[in-house]
C-alpha cells in the first residue's frame, strides 16, 4: 500500500493489535499472534477478485502495538476499555479492527459498543465465531478469563455463537435459560446452509463481530491455545460474514487466539487473509449504503 492510504487521516479502517495473553489455560502463545497477521498480511493479494476490488483502497492504518498493564487481568481490562473509547473517539467512523491476543480482549470493546449504542436507545448484537461458548462466570480465579468473555457481556447484549462444539455442563443450562443467547452448534450446521438464515433472523441492526480462530476446524487452524475437532471451513465462514456485512450494521470487529507455531505459515496467512476480507465486505456494505 501507498503511505498514503496507510495514515490515519486519510484512512477508513484502522487496525488495533493488541497482543495481551495472560490467562491462557492450555496452548500459550496468543501474545503473538497480532504480529505474526501482520507479518503475514504483507504477502496478501491486494485485488480481491470475489468483490472484483482492492480492498485497501479504502485506507488500512495500523496503530502501535496496544501493550497492556501486567498488574492483573482487571486492570488490564480497563486499561484496554479507556483506549479502545479513545480510539472510537478519535475514529470518527472508521471500522476498527482489534487483532488479539487471546479472547478476553473481546469484552472492553464490545462493552463500548454496547454502550454506545444503549445511549440512542439502540440495542448491540454480537456474532460470536468460535469453539467454545466462553460463558463461564469465571476461570482461573478471575471472571476477566478468556473462558468467561461472553458471560462479561451476556446481560447488555444479545449474542450469536456459532460453531460451538466444547461447554461445560453450567454453560448449556445457561443458553437454554436466556432467550438472548443463541448458540449454532457444529455438529448442527456442518452439512447445509439453511442455518445462515437463521443466524441473521437473530441478529439485529448493529452487530460486533468476534472470531476466535479455534472455530475453524484445526485442519485449516491447528494454531490455537485449544483447538477442537470438527470446526468451520474458510467458505462457509465468508458466507456468512458476507451475508452479515451486506444486511446488518457492523460497528467493529476483532480477531483473537491466534498462537502462532514456527514455520507453519498457513494459519497465519489465513487469519490475515480473514481480516482483509472483513475490510472488503465493510468496504462493500458501506458503498451500498451511501448509494
Amino acid at each position: 500500500m501507498d503511505e498514503e492510504s496507510s495514515r490515519f487521516e486519510g484512512a477508513r479502517v484502522v487496525i488495533l493489535p493488541v497482543p495481551y495473553e495472560a490467562t491462557t489455560s492450555y496452548g500459550g502463545g496468543a501474545g503473538s499472534g497480532p504480529r505474526a497477521i501482520l507479518e503475514a498480511s504483507r504477502y496478501i493479494e491486494l485485488y480481491d477478485q470475489e468483490l472484483d476490488a482492492e480492498p485497501w483502497d479504502v485506507g488500512i492504518a495500523t496503530l502501535p502495538q496496544l501493550e497492556l498493564t501486567a498488574a492483573g487481568p482487571g486492570s488490564a481490562m480497563a486499561e484496554l476499555r479507556t483506549a479502545y473509547d479513545r480510539i472510537l473517539d478519535a475514529s470518527e467512523g472508521r471500522f476498527v479492527v482489534l487483532l488479539g491476543g487471546e479472547h478476553s480482549v473481546s469484552g472492553p470493546p464490545i462493552e463500548a459498543w454496547a454502550d454506545r449504542l444503549a445511549a440512542r436507545g439502540e440495542r448491540l448484537s454480537v456474532l460470536q465465531l468460535d469453539a467454545h461458548t466462553d460463558l463461564r462466570p469465571e476461570y482461573e480465579g478471575t471472571p476477566h478469563s478468556h473462558a468467561s468473555v461472553m458471560h462479561r457481556v451476556h446481560e447488555r447484549v444479545d449474542v450469536v455463537a456459532v460453531g460451538i462444539r466444547a461447554l461445560t455442563r453450567e454453560e448449556a443450562e445457561l443458553v437454554r435459560s436466556r432467550d438472548n443467547l443463541h448458540v449454532f452448534y457444529a455438529d448442527d450446521i456442518h452439512d447445509s446452509t439453511g442455518w445462515m438464515d437463521d443466524v441473521l433472523a437473530r441478529l439485529g441492526d448493529h452487530v460486533y463481530i468476534t472470531v476466535d480462530v479455534d472455530a475453524f476446524d484445526p485442519g485449516l487452524v491447528p494454531s490455537t491455545g485449544t483447538p477442537e475437532p470438527g470446526g468451520l471451513g474458510w467458505y462457509p465462514v465468508l458466507t456468512l460474514l458476507r451475508r452479515v456485512f451486506e444486511e446488518r450494521t457492523v460497528q467493529a470487529a476483532d480477531i483473537v487466539e491466534l498462537a502462532p507455531i514456527p514455520g507453519l505459515h498457513a494459519p497465519d496467512f489465513l487469519v490475515a487473509k480473514l481480516a482483509y476480507k472483513m475490510v472488503g465486505y465493510h468496504a462493500r456494505a458501506s458503498v451500498g449504503r451511501e448509494d
